[in-house]
């Protein structure tokens, strides 16, 4: 949203914001429930989610649109969300399982557009500064792709299998005790793959970034402490030349009393006499 747009406009894109987010996230439940071989609930499930995701950014955007002074500048600005209004849209009405191929193609397509969606509205958020932060997400992820491997993986049995794979997947090290064998698993670990490596990224750009502060730090107390003592000079030096200016004033108006006062005595000596009235 445009900050000098409407203000009310403003004020309700801070709340709408964060809702479009939760929206967001339903696409990946969505999209594994449907992966899912099992009875046509599951399918029904995901396109209750799907259908809830379209009102949700329907509703959204099309109440931010309303409350706009430039609606068609709020589109441009938005277009990620605008296309995933689409997409959310045609998950509902189009394909059942299994998929084609060119189906698999918009679908894995689309829930990169999601997730591009995601880390964009996040990216102020987990700056690289909060580390404790970054690691109760990094934590929270491990252990939300471990449910997820736990659920769609048929050789994992148990939990901490599942976790363990996350952790295989995120940290990319791949030992190859377990590893996915489904299509639905090994969508879900590529997924998984890309968001550790942002994670990692991010915790490790936040340790270096402590590092960095820290002597950031130190040199900007001694640029203080150096403009400091570079302002006290020139404040004296401005005191100096400002003596040296008011000594030149005092001799020039003495030279010009003295230049005068010669002048007089010598125009005085040349005066003629005046001539007598006789």
């Amino acid at each position: 949203m445009d900050p000098h747009d409407d203000p009310r406009a403003v004020r309700a894109w801070r709340w709408l914001h964060w809702a479009l987010l939760a929206f967001s996230v339903l696409a990946i439940p969505a999209f594994y429930v449907q992966l899912t071989v099992g009875p046509s609930f599951f399918r029904d499930l995901g396109r209750i989610l799907y259908s809830c995701m379209f009102a949700g950014f329907a509703a959204s955007l099309a109440w931010a649109t309303h409350l706009s002074r430039r609606p068609a500048r709020f589109l441009l600005r938005n277009r990620y969300d605008v296309g995933i209004l689409l997409g959310s849209a045609a998950s509902v009405a189009w394909g059942t399982s299994p998929w084609s191929s060119l189906e698999w193609v918009l679908r894995i397509s689309f829930m990169a557009f999601v997730a591009l969606r995601i880390v964009l509205s996040l990216r102020d958020f987990f700056s690289p500064n909060r580390l404790l932060l970054l690691f109760l997400a990094g934590a929270a992820l491990l252990a939300s792709a471990g449910a997820g491997f736990y659920w769609l993986e048929p050789r994992v049995h148990t939990y901490a299998e599942g976790v363990w794979l996350a952790f295989e997947s995120s940290a990319t090290v791949g030992y190859g005790d377990i590893a996915p064998t489904t299509p639905a698993s090994r969508i879900f670990a590529a997924f998984v793959v890309l968001l550790g490596y942002g994670m990692l990224s991010l915790v490790f750009a936040s340790i270096a970034a402590i590092f960095v502060g820290q002597e950031e730090r130190v040199l900007r107390r001694e640029m203080h402490r150096d403009i400091k003592h570079l302002h006290k000079e020139i404040v004296a030096l401005r005191e100096s030349v400002q003596a040296l200016c008011e000594t030149r004033d005092r001799d020039s108006a003495s030279q010009r009393v003295h230049l005068d006062s010669d002048d007089d005595r010598l125009v005085e000596t040349r005066l003629p006499d005046a001539p007598s009235s006789d």
